[in-house]
């Protein structure tokens, strides 16, 4: 997709959006930690789910090998032709696969040519700036006729906090990053909060579409706006964006691109909806901590973070970060993990080679602190640990859990102080560092 909106910050009435993909400190990490909290699906889902809502797309379909593709192809009886990779990043079009060919989204002119260009996308990996280095895997391509358009508009709805619910967010300039025009030319984007009482009214509709210059098709935008939000509520979606709204040549309105972003807190009732979701284009890593209920999210530093709390998380990558250390993840253990999910995040932080020191900050609400205490003792056990392990512990059960971290006989590092807590484990992960790049075997055993 053109645009990647991640989050939407409003300052009086200009937009500024942020895209960043790494925690460099608290509001990343909020921005970052709540990208988790969503389903994202490829583009034909997409497309087949606004098809039967009365929105307007072209006609396509999906291939999953370089034949089907071809046959597809036929099907669509026009010598316009796009292939789009389907993969879940945005800047598929400026994107490169690790095969060489160059570009996730092609404008072809025959079967023969969506075949050869299948042949060369099904099966590798894209990379983006969004994906880094390792790019996602496509395994699937969608084929759509190609529409002439006259006139490229944007148009989003998202949730925001700012206004207390869902908001349209549109510009009389798509086809492009939306980051850039809101750069450029803020004045071009225009705002419109949604009434979650009254819904997305004939009247907000109709202004939005006039104020990014619908003129004689004003009334038919703003009707398919309306059948876009009543599919954000329908799905429980947190964004849809549509990048381009185009007015074709004959006058006509299509959605000729669009990104939806659903609620991971509604797949108890979406459950059609939510066995969409593509595993394969999600870190490893993520996977596991989903499959055990725990929030993860990778990052590029060398030191491991379980935290209970999504706030106390921030603030110890904040504080590991203003004593010179990276964070290697965001884990949050929730309020109530049992000591084999403590066990099992361990085993998901320790399989990122790049972590050479643990920080354990738990403060014991909901939470004991002795269940964690037990966690961390049967991970270090099982997994036979040999990098360091520094533990903060404060609140419910907190001197039973010191006792059972006294009598494990293991050496795992105990701290009362959030702040020499983290000091400690970025001197500690700066030595283990050293040792590495010098080829010195360093480890940290476990048993006294």
């Amino acid at each position: 997709m053109a645009a990647n909106l991640c989050r939407g910050f409003f300052l009086g009435e200009k937009l500024i959006l942020n895209n960043s993909l790494k925690l460099a400190n608290r509001y990343q990490a909020a921005i970052v930690y709540q990208q988790r909290r969503k389903l994202n699906v490829h583009e034909h889902n997409s497309f087949t789910l606004m098809k039967q809502e009365g929105i307007p797309v072209p006609n396509f379909g999906v291939a999953k090998s370089a034949d089907e593709a071809f046959t597809l192809a036929k099907k669509l009886n026009t010598k316009d032709l796009v292939v789009k990779a389907q993969v879940l990043t945005g800047g598929r079009g400026k994107g490169s696969f690790k095969n060489g060919y160059k570009g996730g989204v092609k404008l072809v002119f025959s079967p023969d040519e969506v075949k050869d260009v299948a042949e060369k996308m099904i099966g590798q990996l894209l990379i983006t700036k969004q994906t880094g280095e390792k790019g996602r895997i496509c395994n699937a391509v969608m084929v759509c006729e190609r529409l002439f358009h006259r006139k490229e508009y944007y148009f989003a709805i998202m949730m925001e906090r700012a206004f207390a619910g869902p908001v349209i967010i549109a510009s009389s300039q798509g086809g492009m990053n939306i980051e850039e025009v809101a750069a450029e030319n803020p004045d071009a984007i225009i705002t419109a909060p949604i009434d979650i009482m009254e819904g997305l009214t004939d009247a907000t509709a109709n202004d939005v579409a006039v104020k990014i210059g619908f003129g004689p098709q004003a009334k038919e935008a703003a009707r398919i706006f309306q059948n876009i939000y009543k599919l954000f509520l329908k799905y429980d979606a947190t964004m849809i964006e549509i990048n381009p709204f185009a007015e074709i040549q004959d006058g006509k309105i299509y959605c000729l691109d669009a990104k939806l972003r659903f609620d991971d807190n509604a797949d108890f009732r979406q459950k059609e909806l939510f066995a969409l979701r593509d595993w394969s284009q999600e870190d490893k890593r993520e996977v596991e901590a989903a499959q055990v209920n725990l929030n993860y999210i990778a990052l590029d530093g060398d030191i491991g973070c379980l935290v209970n709390g999504a706030g106390l998380a921030m603030a110890t990558m904040d504080i590991i970060k203003l004593h010179g250390g990276e964070p290697a993840n965001f884990l949050d253990v929730g309020g109530g993990a049992t000591a084999s999910q403590v066990t099992e995040a361990f085993k998901i932080i320790t399989s990122d080679p790049r972590v050479q020191a643990i920080l354990v900050n738990i403060f014991g609400g909901i939470m004991r602190c002795d269940v964690i205490a037990e966690g961390i003792i049967m991970a270090a056990q099982t997994l036979d640990l040999k990098i360091p392990i520094v533990v903060r512990l404060q609140g419910t059960q907190v001197d039973d859990a010191k006792a059972l971290i006294a009598a494990s006989s293991l050496r795992i590092l105990a701290c009362d102080n959030l702040d020499e807590a983290a000091k400690m484990v970025v001197k500690l992960s700066s030595i283990v560092g050293l040792a590495k790049s010098s080829g010195v075997d360093v480890k940290f055993e476990l048993p006294i």
